[in-house]
């Protein structure tokens, strides 16, 4: 009985079924493989590599300039000449031909005030010269004939055919007649003089440009007072002010601790905010023999070497003292990077522009150098931000984040 018992205790192999268990470990195998395959695509990509932490540098358009500037200092553009055109007198303006931005020549009538009394005053000075005139006319004939009478009476006196009475009469009634003639010509002289003081006054109301230049502003409309110090109520005692563009120049404060490296005639470059852009050639035209002590600095004007017609006055400028003259070729900005983002191989030279947070390989034609900067002549452009002395495994599609500063 317990051999029995034990006989039906066994298992019959022949009827336990495997092929679950066998498709279970197919689907094991199949899904390693798929992690894995997933795994390599990943690393592949790139996403399982760990982010290379570099510094970065932008692409900048620079003026050659920039690399032998010695010093930098701001200011504003002045006019040299600059006047604010007053009248000599009071009076009611009436007349005004010039607005903000007239060109005028010199010596040109910008405004007129009202001058009917002393119009009227030349004219009576001109008739007073007039008479004068005629009254002078008179004299000298009333002298021509007392000299000959004179001379006449003075031969027959002396032949004894006039009496002496009749000499000494004519012998006076020439002097008085040459007294006379001097007293006319003395009335002339005067009368003269009346005229021109008449004719000054007169001028006195005409306001001219005391030079050539361009009107900056209007402070004064037909029908107000003009004085010549704004003393009375109402009164304006500029009419206009104006500039004489070609006196243009930029005046900077200069530092005293750095004044050593500005000298006279030195060529400068200068950029104006307003013209962004472009830069002007200068030159040193003085260094203000006295400082600022408030703001310890030395005031420094700079000349432009030429003139344009966009510069204005009180635009803010910004000055470079160079140290060597600028070249013909040397005048356009460039697309440079620093020498430090280049990576030169026996057949190319390129760099490794930022993408998001993954760089790109960009073959780059380098050119001058200039000090840490190098001419980037195609490839990239300005703006844009490569890596900084790349480590030798960065390849494109390397995987970075940039470090912070």
């Amino acid at each position: 009985m317990a051999n029995g018992d034990l006989e039906k205790l066994k298992i019959d192999k022949s009827t336990v079924d495997y092929r679950p268990l066998r498709r279970k470990k197919a689907s094991f195998w199949i899904g390693g493989i798929i992690v894995l395959f997933i795994i390599l695509i990943l690393y592949l990509s790139g996403l399982l590599i760990p982010a290379k932490e570099v510094n970065v540098t932008t692409i900048t358009k620079i003026y050659p300039s920039q690399t032998f500037t010695v010093l930098n200092a701001s200011g504003y553009v002045v006019a040299e000449r600059k006047a604010a055109v007053a009248s000599k007198v009071t009076g009611r303006l009436i007349k005004l031909t010039v607005e903000e931005g007239s060109h005028v020549r010199e010596g040109q009538i910008i405004a007129q005030l009202e001058n009917d009394d002393v119009l009227a005053s030349r004219n009576q000075a001109y008739a007073n010269l007039t008479a004068a005139k005629h009254h002078l006319e008179v004299s000298d004939a009333e002298l021509n004939e007392a000299t000959l009478s004179f001379q006449r009476n003075k031969e027959l006196f002396q032949e004894q055919y006039v009496s002496k009475a009749v000499y000494d009469t004519a012998e006076a009634r020439f002097k008085k007649a040459d007294a006379a003639v001097s007293a006319a010509q003395a009335e002339v002289n005067a009368a003269r003089a009346a005229l021109e003081a008449a004719e000054v006054a007169v001028e006195y109301t005409m306001i001219r440009a005391p030079f050539g230049g361009v009107v900056l502003t209007k402070n004064a409309d037909v029908g107000d007072i003009v004085a010549p110090v704004s003393g009375a109520a109402e009164a304006k005692a500029a009419v206009v002010t104006m500039a004489d563009m070609d006196s243009l120049q930029v005046e900077v404060d200069v530092a005293e601790s750095n004044i050593s490296l500005v000298k006279s005639e030195q060529p400068c470059e200068i950029q104006l905010d307003a013209i962004p852009d472009e830069r002007f050639r200068g030159f040193v035209h003085m260094v203000v023999p006295t400082a600022d002590r408030t703001k310890a600095t030395v005031l420094v004007k700079i000349r432009f070497q030429q003139k344009d017609d966009r510069i204005l006055p009180e635009m803010s400028a910004k000055a470079a003292f160079l140290s060597r003259e600028i070249r013909d070729n040397e005048e356009q900005p460039i697309t440079a990077v620093r020498k430090n983002a280049l990576v030169s191989t026996d057949s190319e030279t390129f760099v490794f522009r930022v993408e998001k947070n993954t760089v790109s390989k960009i073959p780059v034609s380098p050119g001058k150098e200039f000090g840490e900067m190098i001419e980037i002549h195609n490839g990239i452009k300005a703006g844009e931000q490569v890596v900084l002395d790349p480590p030798p495994a960065m390849r494109s599609g390397t995987k970075i984040k940039i470090e912070k500063k």
